[in-house]
């Protein structure tokens, strides 16, 4: 393209506003407050983060929480262990309908979820193999969308209809992730294309496992932490980048499927559902540049040069560490972390387990030490994600993924929110730094 270099500078010259704007007009950047809080945009009854208390002005730290419609996730997953069984759909009836079902709700929405995988008659062969994608996440959006086509009444705003179209696409979403797993495997890296018909009695993480694998086969525990991995994903406030995207497009009355893909196009971003994957890649790196991986001062020294922009990938980053909420501890990284030690048993990957535990041990020391911050710093779900996903044999590219087909139930849940209880276009306001200019004619602008 000619004269790429002039029209880039004119680009980056003329969207340039100085940081000392954003202070003078008092601007909430990235929508924080001055103290790091969020600013309070909107009500929900669906999520509730809880990772710190305000006394007197002045932030106090606290354990982390996350409630799904006032219950503690850990309750959840408690119960479902105790008793044998998957907890995600459970889960999911729960965001979606605000109670916990009997036995027999259950049974009945889990067979509902179940018959609703299968995708449209044609729709795997026209609009996921006939268009791969290298990134299953953009598939993911545009096969969303394309399922518009498919709804006879998918403009209807109506809270049954709405509930109609989100129920199916909660359903169909580990379908169309596998299908544009599988068909990118063909097309792009010349393997051999292997689809299966998505199995109606299994719950969501059997059948996601039983879809990306050639011979279907997966154990009882890989199945058990796939399925705590969902549930700690199924939501988290309606101030989380995705859900608010998705409160935000929903107000102005779109649809449903443009709406959940503006959820799936946020949470691709690197810095909302991305985040496993450099935290994945960090720990690759020190296992290069660490010898000894149980040497505390060897790893210690390593991190600082993280931190420093020295190493890894200069960003001066630790990844996986830290929360914009959370302060003493993110309960869903307890909760993942407890799973993956028993995991790393079973994979024979304990000495890993045991670098990522030591990282998580000496992260707040290192930063105390590098800027002399003692502020708490928890480790966040990130941090275990990625590595509990790798022992399962599940490729860095489904990452995201999974936390779409997680993620979807919060987002169906807030959408219909929003269309119950909104009732007003979301518009937040800016302000226009750009001084007044005149118009010059054609004739007499300079060469």
């Amino acid at each position: 393209m000619q004269n790429t270099k002039e029209y880039l500078s004119k680009v980056t010259g003329n969207d340039y506003i100085d940081i000392e704007l954003f202070n003078k007009f008092n601007v909430k950047r990235g929508l924080r407050n001055a103290d790091g809080t969020g600013v309070l945009v909107g009500l929900t009854r669906v999520g509730d983060v809880h990772g710190y208390i305000m006394d007197e002005g002045e932030k106090t730290p606290v354990d982390g929480k996350l409630f799904y419609r006032g219950i503690n996730v850990e309750d959840l997953v408690a119960a479902a262990a105790a008793e044998g069984r998957f907890g995600f759909e459970e889960v999911v009836y729960l965001l979606m309908f605000g109670v916990l079902p009997n036995k027999e709700q259950l049974d009945n929405f889990s067979s509902l979820i179940g018959e609703k995988r299968s995708l449209p008659p044609n729709f795997a062969e026209d609009s996921i193999m006939k268009a791969p994608s290298r990134d299953i996440m953009n598939k993911l959006a545009r096969s969303v969308l394309t399922l518009y086509s498919w709804d006879d009444d998918p403009e209807n705003q109506s809270p049954e209809n709405v509930l109609r179209q989100c129920l199916e696409l909660i359903a169909r979403f580990p379908t169309i992730v596998a299908y544009s797993y599988m068909a990118k495997k063909h097309y792009y890296d010349n393997e051999s294309l292997i689809i299966h018909l998505p199995p109606p009695s299994c719950s969501t993480a059997e059948t996601l496992l039983s879809l990306i694998r050639p011979d279907q086969q997966f154990t009882k525990l890989e199945a058990e932490i796939l399925d705590l991995a969902l549930i700690l994903h199924a939501e988290h406030g309606g101030g989380n980048n995705s859900t608010f995207a998705v409160h935000l497009v929903s107000s102005a009355d779109t649809d449903t499927y443009a709406a959940l893909t503006t959820g799936i196009n946020s949470l691709k971003g690197a810095k909302h559902g991305g985040a496993n994957i450099q935290v994945v890649g960090m720990v690759e790196d020190i296992k290069k540049h660490v010898k000894r991986w149980d040497n505390v001062g060897e790893v210690a020294d390593y991190l600082l040069d993280i931190l420093r922009g020295e190493a890894y990938d200069h960003s001066g980053l630790i990844y996986g560490q830290g929360h914009p909420v959370y302060t003493k501890s993110d309960p869903r990284a307890v909760l993942l972390r407890s799973k993956a030690a028993t995991l790393a048993v079973e994979k024979n990957r304990v000495e890993e387990f045991e670098l990522y535990r030591l990282i998580e041990r000496l992260t707040p020391e290192v930063f105390k030490k590098f800027n002399g911050s003692g502020k708490d710093m928890c480790t966040n779900v990130d941090f275990y994600s990625g590595f509990v996903y790798g022992m399962l044999g599940i490729p860095t590219e489904l990452y995201t993924p999974i936390f779409a087909i997680s993620r979807v139930a919060g987002w169906a849940a807030h959408r219909m929110e929003e269309i119950v209880a909104g009732g007003r276009i979301i518009r937040p306001a800016y302000k226009c730094v750009q001084k007044r200019l005149d118009y010059t004619p054609l004739a007499s602008r300079e060469e």
